[in-house]
């Protein structure tokens, strides 16, 4: 399979995945993760996509731990991390570590010792190709606030003082956008450098623990920041992985307009409809015409979220914007999409409801703030 050299990330170009979970151990609590591990590894054995794993401990520092895991590609691994049967499985190791970092990889190249490939075998066997980068992760985060407290969450968050965006000599927060829609927020960040210690290092600021203390009493799921395992929770629960990026190859356009655009999916088919979004604007990326220059797909289990960075208005061209252009695009998503939650019914291939969906599904803007490059 070949992949344009402009995405900089995808979980669906059909690879292999190598997971990578660092871990640091508080001291005498080795045996009670052993055994945490075990319930663990005899949970994910049994999901669908996974291959194998290994525990690995340093030879160096004892506290230092190494979960490797061997999956069919990444949709089945994020469908699995992202679950509820993932959060409940992993929370008897928190007691037991103090630092956790998790790593994804897809697998380019692999060396055979006992069955050595030949280059033509080699290059044949190869399902993707190294992807080109910009240097920059994106994540978001998105969890729901009590109906009828969305006008004042709206005004907190889009009234604090931005960070520092300078983490350390490498890493850098470059911008959040935030939108909100209904009583569901999205916060979407990209960061140069270590995304790990970018959020860490805003998670300290003073001014951001302000907001999210403030916005306490207006959260569905209730948390408390000041105790690590049900902060932990909460920001798993939230996250919002990005399975897929792409820009345009061509020179920045003036007048670039972000919007956000939040996708419904009908029960187990967010996964398919995120991909569906992705190749919809890996064409885009492809076609002088479209005014789609870049796209972030966002999904967790039915939620989809597609962050576009667009030349034009929103509703100029409704169907690039959408991302359905293409013969049978509209019935595609119409078979994915939970039409009635976002206040949409019948087919979408009218001009009525595809404009109805483009309103609906149009997230409100709450802030976005890009740092000035130093």
């Amino acid at each position: 399979m070949t992949i344009s050299g402009r995405i900089s990330q995808s979980a669906f170009d059909g690879s292999r995945l190598r997971v990578i979970l660092l871990l640091d151990l508080y001291e005498g609590a080795q045996q009670q993760f052993l055994d945490a591990y075990e319930h663990m590894r005899n949970q994910v054995a049994s999901v669908p996509g996974h291959l194998s794993d290994q525990l690995c401990q340093s030879i160096e520092n004892p506290s230092q731990w190494l979960i490797t895991s061997e999956w069919e590609s990444a949709p089945p691994f994020l469908a699995w991390v992202n679950s509820e049967e993932h959060v409940e499985t992993v929370r008897p190791m928190h007691s037991c570590v103090r630092d956790t970092r998790s790593m994804r990889y897809s697998i380019l190249r692999e060396t055979t010792p006992n069955a050595p490939l030949t280059p033509e075998q080699a290059s044949a066997a190869m399902q993707v190709t190294a992807r080109v980068g910009d240097g920059v992760a994106r994540h978001a985060l998105t969890f729901t606030v009590k109906p009828g407290s969305e006008s004042k969450v709206a005004e907190i968050l889009a009234g604090y003082t931005s960070p520092e965006a300078q983490v350390d000599d490498t890493t850098r927060l470059r911008r959040t956008s935030l939108f909100m829609h209904g009583n569901r927020v999205v916060r979407a960040v990209e960061v140069e450098g270590d995304l790990l210690a970018a959020l860490r290092h805003v998670a300290r600021q003073p001014e951001v623990r302000a907001v999210e203390e403030a916005i306490n009493p207006y959260l569905e799921q209730d948390r408390d920041l000041s105790d690590p395992d049900s902060a932990r929770v909460f920001f798993t629960r939230a996250a919002l992985p990005a399975v897929h990026h792409v820009v345009s190859g061509d020179e920045v356009p003036a007048g670039l307009r972000r919007h956000a655009l939040y996708y419904p999916a009908k029960e187990g088919r967010g996964m398919d409809l995120a991909k569906l979004l992705a190749h919809q604007d890996e064409a885009a990326a492809d076609d002088p015409a479209s005014p789609v220059y870049g796209s972030t797909v966002f999904q967790r289990d039915d939620i989809v979220v597609r962050l576009v960075d667009l030349t034009g208005e929103l509703d100029a061209d409704p169907v690039s914007s959408l991302g359905l252009k293409g013969p049978g695009k509209a019935a595609e998503l119409e078979r994915l999409l939970d039409g009635p939650a976002i206040g949409v019914e019948g087919s979408l291939e009218t001009d009525r409801n595809i404009n109805r969906l483009l309103s609906h599904a149009d997230m409100m803007p709450v802030t976005d703030r890009s740092s000035a490059q130093s």
